[in-house]
């Protein structure tokens, strides 16, 4: 049965999740303006633009090309499919993966899996890249999982479920604050949100879209780390 009330919570892997969970994220605070979390932010950015891209083949449109900038920017040029399905999904994208990201490193195996995907999405990326931001992006990233994957397997550091979750986490904060850089703090006529709020019926603006993304995408954190100790319970 699953335990979804979370009777007899915390029990040592639990509790171990939790904090690293919690380390990561003081981490992640206090580095936050350091070249250190560049490398992060910049791949928060490209699952920001795969997800515009996913979503644009999902409603059988054509993806022309991807690229992510230096300063933290990026754009997906698509043609067709349905624009407001693909316009939400870049931040609301990258707060789910980042939520999968989380999930994933609760077990060896699913961590595995994951890494595996996240580096054959940042293969088939690296050959559709329109910049050498993005290019560069993705053989770091392909090189890094490999270095690691190969440590996992051949030595006694074990640190695949760590990076796995350190994406992950980086990936879930860095979606809500720019969310709320982007799209709450000021209003930018050419962002996604005030663009959504163009073709949606609903009488939103951008910022009140921006407020609605943010809140979802807070959940996604809240909801992985709820998750997650069901699945260690």
């Amino acid at each position: 049965m699953v335990n979804w009330e979370l009777r007899n919570c915390c029990q040592r892997d639990q509790k171990l999740f939790l904090a690293t969970i919690g380390v990561f994220t003081v981490v992640i605070l206090c580095l936050w303006r350091t070249v250190l979390l560049t490398p992060f932010k910049l791949i928060t950015v490209f699952l920001h633009e795969a997800s515009h891209a996913i979503a644009c083949k999902l409603t059988c449109g054509q993806v022309e090309g991807m690229q992510v900038h230096a300063n933290e920017g990026g754009v997906t040029q698509t043609r067709g499919g349905v624009y407001w399905v693909i316009l939400p999904a870049g931040y609301l994208g990258s707060s789910f993966w980042g939520m999968v990201l989380i999930l994933a490193s609760t077990n060896l195996l699913t961590a595995k899996i994951a890494a595996g995907c996240f580096g054959v999405a940042l293969l088939i990326v690296l050959f559709v890249a329109k910049n050498w931001t993005l290019r560069g992006l993705c053989i770091g990233f392909i090189i890094l999982l490999a270095i690691v994957w190969v440590l996992q397997e051949t030595t006694t550091v074990r640190i695949l479920r760590y990076i796995i979750l350190f994406i992950g986490v980086m990936n879930s904060l860095f979606s809500v604050y720019d969310i709320y850089d982007d799209l709450i703090s000021r209003r930018v006529n050419s962002s996604d949100a005030e663009k959504f709020a163009e073709v949606c019926p609903c009488p939103c603006n951008g910022v009140a879209w921006g407020v609605i993304w943010g809140l979802i995408s807070f959940t996604f954190l809240c909801g992985a780390m709820y998750l997650g100790l069901v699945i260690l319970s």
